[in-house]
């Protein structure tokens, strides 16, 4: 199943970017080759530049908060185990506490790194980061993998405090939704949604046999989702038959 995730707000949009990144520097890191390493440093870059937005920090640390009084409020309730709830509420303290104690916005340090600024300042000239351009980066891509590797972990440690954070509020917004199978009739969907709840988040899921491709919108008030077809050409052409595919609705 090919999984799709629709955010109703900016605030989410910003996580969701940051957790597609976050993860993409996980992969990179790990791998071997200098060109691996180049991405993942562009991919840091990438990431102090979607942190840099001003209540970001602020945004994550009220959403723990509120994770953390909402959890609070389920305290002896016989159906839900106290030990995973003291388990989950133990994680949210120590990612506020973590992110609170960093100064600045996340990857800040990195900014007095004047050698990581001058590749920084490069990367988003087309070749840029050419051997004649940087030649102290250029020898630095030639260094052994396992010494480029520790050198990656070291920069993106200082991201660790808001990854952890932004893994932890997504995980919770994602168990908080119950899948329910639809149906498209010829190639559309709609839904009204339920009014005194604010739903952040809506996942989709589709077998990648019925080769369909959701287009989706919405607001507080209604969703609606349009099945297209791609084309040889890479078109996309509205499909006029009924299919059916997994809705989640997470608030």
């Amino acid at each position: 199943m090919i999984l799709y995730e629709y955010p109703f707000n900016e605030r989410l949009r910003t996580y969701l970017r940051l957790e597609q990144l976050l993860r993409r520097l996980g992969e990179l890191i790990a791998r071997q080759h200098p060109l691996d390493h180049h991405f993942a440093l562009v991919t840091i870059f990438e990431i102090m530049d979607v942190a840099a937005r001003a209540d970001l920090k602020s945004d994550v640390l009220k959403d723990i908060e509120k994770h953390k009084q909402q959890l609070d409020s389920y305290r002896g309730n016989p159906s839900i185990s106290e030990a995973a709830l003291n388990a989950v509420i133990e994680q949210l303290d120590h990612c506020f506490q973590a992110l609170n104690s960093q100064t600045g916005k996340s990857g800040h340090a990195l900014t007095e790194n004047d050698w990581l600024m001058s590749i920084r300042s490069r990367v988003g000239i087309p070749g840029g980061t050419c051997g004649f351009d940087l030649p102290a980066y250029y020898a630095w891509q030639h260094r052994p993998p396992a010494l480029r590797q520790r050198a990656l972990e070291e920069w993106a440690s200082t991201l660790a405090p808001l990854a952890e954070s932004i893994y932890v509020l997504l995980k919770l917004l994602r168990d908080s939704g119950v899948p329910q199978k639809v149906a498209a009739e010829r190639g559309q969907f709609q839904q009204t949604l339920p009014q005194g709840r604010t739903f952040q988040l809506l996942r989709l899921r589709i077998d990648p046999a019925l080769d369909l491709i959701p287009e989706i919108s919405g607001n507080r008030l209604i969703v609606s989702v349009r099945l297209m077809r791609m084309k040889d050409d890479m078109r996309l052409l509205s499909c006029a038959e009924d299919a059916a595919f997994e809705l989640t609705l997470c608030a």
